[in-house]
């Protein structure tokens, strides 16, 4: 895929980027190098290669799936401005 003068203004319009007139053209060239990267990167065969979450091995250690209520609502509501029988109270909105 080729960007153009003409395409890469389109863009910066619906980004809502000013970008002047003699600079068009250099940026349809690095979009055109980043876009010819991402074209690279497709070729790359991934066939064998396993998904992983991090560079370094490792497993995340379980816990017990429990439900609770976290055991202090008090400190919660001490930040609050108002606070009425343990639960934030705010200003009436609608009428």
């Amino acid at each position: 895929m080729s960007l153009d003068k003409a395409t890469v203004a389109k863009v910066a319009n619906l980004a809502r980027i000013r970008v002047e007139e003699n600079d068009l053209e250099p940026l349809a060239n690095e979009l055109n190098a980043i876009l010819g990267w991402v074209e690279q990167l497709s070729e790359v065969d991934t066939e064998n290669v396993a998904p992983m979450t991090s560079v370094a091995e490792m497993s995340l250690r379980w816990r017990d799936d429990e439900v609770t209520d976290g055991g202090y609502q008090q400190q919660v509501v001490a930040n609050a401005p108002a606070e009425e029988d343990g639960f934030f109270a705010v200003p009436k909105v609608i009428e």
